[in-house]
């Protein structure tokens, strides 16, 4: 990580790990099985109220509130960044095409080439199923680039930078490949006995809003996937 952070208030957001927070931005890393955000058919406990609630130092009639910037899948772990203010969450995702997004997967099987590059058209169907298409009218082109980076027990863990940013992006394609990610309900195997998925979101770069200054956070390998492939 490069950036001081200022996480050190007595009032902390329950259940999140707080890797940097200043002026304009809130940096946390999201466990397996946390909603970004609430949805009209779950209004569970999410990120976002965990934030504003921490915004407000446990006040509810605090103003203050934190901004949704992006998402990560329910069942995907890793960095996330929230804004404290409509300006600064408008420059972040206005320069979304900008940041540097890697993500760690574990998958099925062993890719050839050990790295490369998978682009389709994406698209989404009435079951909210996203799906590759070779129309570009139908869909949208998507990009991702991955890298082997230890292969054991007949599984790959690999380091992915995602060039575009699509619903279910990584997913899809791997399982295109013939490689989904272990512990993938919908794309992936049925019954595959994979208690969690195997996605991690593990380092983002970018523009702090006013400062201009480029900030990069990382996060360790998950332990589950050090069970699944090793050291």
């Amino acid at each position: 990580m490069s950036g001081a952070g200022k996480g050190s208030s007595r009032h902390h957001p329950k259940g999140l790990t707080l890797l940097y927070e200043d002026q304009e931005l809130l940096v946390i890393v999201k466990p397996f099985g946390l909603l970004t955000i609430g949805t009209a058919q779950d209004k569970s406990r999410t990120v976002h109220a965990i934030l504003n609630d921490y915004v407000r130092k446990g006040n509810a009639k605090s103003r203050n509130r934190a901004f949704v910037v992006h998402r990560l899948d329910r069942d995907t772990s890793g960095i996330l960044i929230f804004a404290k203010s409509e300006p600064a969450k408008q420059f972040l995702q206005e320069n979304w095409g900008d940041t540097e997004k890697k993500y760690l997967a574990v998958v099925y099987g062993r890719l050839l080439p050990p790295e490369g590059t998978i682009s389709s058209y994406l698209a989404e169907n009435s079951a909210l199923r996203v799906f590759s298409t070779p129309d570009p009218a139908k869909g949208k082109l998507s990009t991702t680039e991955y890298r082997t980076l230890r292969e054991a027990k007949g599984s790959s863990l690999l380091e992915i930078n995602l060039l575009t940013g699509r619903k279910h992006q990584i997913r899809v394609q791997l399982a295109d490949k013939g490689h989904p990610v272990l512990g993938d309900r919908k794309y992936g195997r049925d019954g595959d006995g994979h208690p969690w998925l195997a996605l991690h979101a593990r380092s983002l770069s970018f523009t702090q809003p006013v400062t201009g200054a480029q900030l990069t956070f990382s996060t360790a390998v998950p332990d589950y996937f050090v069970t699944l492939v090793g050291k």
